[in-house]
């Protein structure tokens, strides 16, 4: 991506201050999803390593990451798989425990999901602390999958996300970082 365009996709990202907390510094890509150049250089830049790659799932975290990978899934052929949190899916499913700053949550999705062995890209917004990105990738592999990447529009870098996955052995792309958090 060229920098004119790296440049643009980063304005058109919101920066809200201490939301959802004072002195966080949310980024919100509310904005870019409504600006349609925006939003198809974004699909176009997480979808371009996988087109050719042999790629048969794009797996999507709630909920931004469904619409994210909905669209790379589309534009690259593969299909789409979501992970939801927990008792949101109807059909028998697989869930992974993380850790959240007060306690413990789960993500979830469906055990026929994918095949033993298939290659899947892993996609979110953004990538901050990695914990519920750990947890899917962690998901993921319990069925079997062969986790090509995770991908994200945004890296939180100070906060140790890309270098968490990095350790399971994950490569991280990202579209732009921001500093602080």
């Amino acid at each position: 991506m060229d920098s004119r365009d790296l440049e643009a996709l980063r304005g058109a990202i919101r920066c809200i201050p201490d939301y959802p907390k004072p002195g966080i510094l949310f980024r919100d890509i509310t904005t870019l999803l409504a600006d349609a150049p925006m939003f198809q250089l974004a699909v176009t830049e997480l979808a371009r390593p996988w087109g050719d790659a042999g790629v048969e799932r794009i797996a999507g975290i709630e909920a931004r990451g469904f619409i994210l990978g909905g669209a790379v899934a589309h534009r690259i052929g593969a299909g789409f798989v979501p992970i939801r949190k927990k008792g949101k899916l109807p059909h028998e499913t697989v869930r992974m425990p993380y850790a959240l700053e007060y306690g413990v949550d789960e993500i979830e999705m469906h055990r026929d999901a994918l095949k033993p062995g298939e290659p899947v890209v892993l996609i979110d917004d953004l990538i901050a602390t990695g914990g519920t990105a750990e947890a899917a990738v962690k998901l993921l592999r319990s069925l079997g999958a062969q986790v090509r990447a995770a991908c994200f529009v945004i890296d939180l870098p100070e906060l140790g996300g890309t270098r968490r996955l990095e350790a399971l052995g994950v490569p991280v792309h990202t579209l732009v970082a921001f500093q602080g958090h």
